[in-house]
């Protein structure tokens, strides 16, 4: 055998679960800056760029932008982590 499977075949984990921890793994990271740019008490990314907020539901465009990127992330990151959780039970 080469040199190379034989390091994955001792370690007995697929190259797909490296491929979803990297992606848990930026998923993470990308969860944490986005919640905290999230306002809190007159502070976060609408008031540090001075943004209007709209007359119907009282928070800016950014607002409700980053909101869905946060909940998009996070639903990915909750994937990842079912994925992960299936992939090495079967290790």
């Amino acid at each position: 055998m080469p040199a190379t499977s034989t390091a994955v075949a001792v370690a007995g984990i697929s190259p797909l679960v490296y491929l979803v921890v990297a992606v848990h793994a930026i998923l993470a990271v990308g969860l944490i800056v986005f919640v905290l740019l999230h306002s809190g008490k007159g502070t976060g990314l609408s008031s540090m760029f001075g943004g209007m907020s709209s007359a119907a539901s009282g928070t800016s465009i950014i607002e409700k932008n980053l909101d869905r990127i946060t909940v998009g992330l996070a639903v990915g990151w909750a994937i990842t982590s079912v994925l992960l959780m299936m992939l090495y039970r079967s290790v």
